[in-house]
């Protein structure tokens, strides 16, 4: 029994599952789940002493890298002078402004610690702006575990959704009505219908927890013209996609303006950070201004802050994204290639620094066509690269992420592996 096992025995006993969250566990691809030691640049260590080339990234943030050394050094000289306040700080106010800067929707902002507080406290917010109740999003979509979004879609069109998860009220998801993303005719009927009833309609502009998936360009108009028209508020929860695949979020590239947006991941640097902001009349309603409540102990923590800002500073450098780009696109057709060649059905796509590929001969549109792949071949693709020590995410309804850390030659190496483990 190696470390990794030991370690996950001896979780069990302390930590439901063993883990701190559930992907974490390996259950949709078997095994042990590896227990991470260090990490640098583009490579995490796990407990055995094995490296692995990584493309989970922390799940998103590390777009400049683990433990890059200028982000280190700018929390170590801010946790010098305390870790946490409770009290306004003027980082607060720096990183706020640094986000209205690259996010033009967004005119104020505020800070939480977790992309679930974010996205709750956006459609909460958007409730109380529009004195409504019901909120629409998109099978698929995952926008954290608070009780209205933990939803599985209905039987049929105009069927409210029924929780997705035990201890959820059927109470709580009455209100939230589950769609299929890309479908423009089934938002549409559904907006005719009861257009006037909907607070408001969130979902991830590009998808990552069904692996990625794109929007089609006519789907995101029809879906901003109808918010629009009905007086519904779009929120874009660009957690994982905020200048994750752009500088100013999926948003800058579709050229949509939503009326809030959700952030986290890369904003925090690698530490507990997210954000949500937008218009200033709906900010308004947020509590000490106005009667929707929000709070946190730990929001806009110093160190999480100052993580944020150094790397918000990095990605501003000259070339990181054509960089990023490069990289992401060298690595995706370096896959697809690959299985090609071996005779296996592949397909993959990548937005800046986020990519996915799936088991299936043509890249998916929707969480059906997700969920068409084949899940038995990503099992053994995904144990077969861990065990060439390539680290990617543990279930085949995840995106992968590429980091400024990830060269040519770490390219040309996971690509070596590839096909080493395709048999070329």
């Amino acid at each position: 029994m190696n470390r990794n096992e030991e370690l996950f025995e001896q979780a069990k006993q302390v930590i439901p599952g063993g883990v701190n969250s559930p992907v974490r566990a390996f259950g949709s691809v078997g095994g042990v789940p590896r227990f991470i030691k260090k990490a640098q640049g583009a490579h995490v260590w796990d407990e055995a002493g094995v490296e692995y080339i990584d493309y989970v990234g922390s799940w998103g943030p590390a777009i400049v890298g683990h433990a890059h050394p200028e982000v280190i050094e700018a929390v170590r000289e801010v946790a010098l002078d305390g870790l946490s306040f409770g009290a306004p700080t003027e980082g607060e106010v720096r990183i706020a402004e640094e986000i209205i800067k690259l996010v033009p929707s967004v005119e104020q902002v505020r800070l939480v610690s977790s992309g679930t507080e974010a996205t709750m406290t956006a459609i909460r917010l958007a409730r109380g702006f529009t004195g409504r109740d019901k909120i629409i999003k998109f099978e698929g979509c995952y926008h954290g575990h608070s009780d209205s979004l933990l939803v599985k879609a209905g039987s049929g069109l105009l069927t409210f959704g029924n929780p997705s998860s035990a201890g959820v009220p059927q109470d709580f998801t009455q209100h939230t009505i589950v769609l299929s993303y890309n479908d423009i005719e089934q938002l549409q009927n559904t907006f005719d219908k009861i257009g006037d009833e909907i607070a408001c309609v969130i979902l991830e502009p590009i998808a990552g927890n069904m692996n990625m998936v794109q929007p089609i360009p006519d789907f995101l108009k029809a879906l901003r013209g109808l918010t629009e028209q009905h007086g519904s508020v779009l929120i874009y929860d660009e957690v994982m996609t905020g200048f994750r695949v752009a500088l100013g979020g999926a948003q800058s590239l579709h050229g949509i303006t939503p009326d809030l947006t959700t952030m986290g991941k890369v904003i925090g640097g690698g530490m507990p950070l997210a954000a949500f902001g937008g218009r200033k009349d709906i900010m308004a309603c947020i509590s000490p201004l106005g009667g929707v409540y929000q709070a946190g102990t730990l929001s806009g923590n110093p160190l999480a802050v100052m993580a944020g800002l150094k790397t918000l500073e990095i990605i501003q450098r000259d070339g990181f994204y054509e960089c990023l780009n490069r990289n992401s696109e060298r690595l995706v057709n370096g896959l697809c290639a690959a299985a090609a060649k071996a005779g296996v059905p592949l397909s993959g796509q990548y937005v800046g620094g986020m990519f996915g590929f799936y088991f299936n001969d043509r890249i998916p549109q929707t969480f059906a066509d997700v969920s068409a792949s084949d899940q038995e071949a990503f099992k053994h693709f995904f144990h077969g690269m861990l065990e060439r020590g390539v680290a990617l995410a543990p279930s085949a309804f995840e995106a992968s992420f590429m980091s400024a850390a990830h060269n040519d030659e770490l390219i040309n190496e996971t690509i070596a592996r590839v096909e080493d483990y395709f048999g070329i």
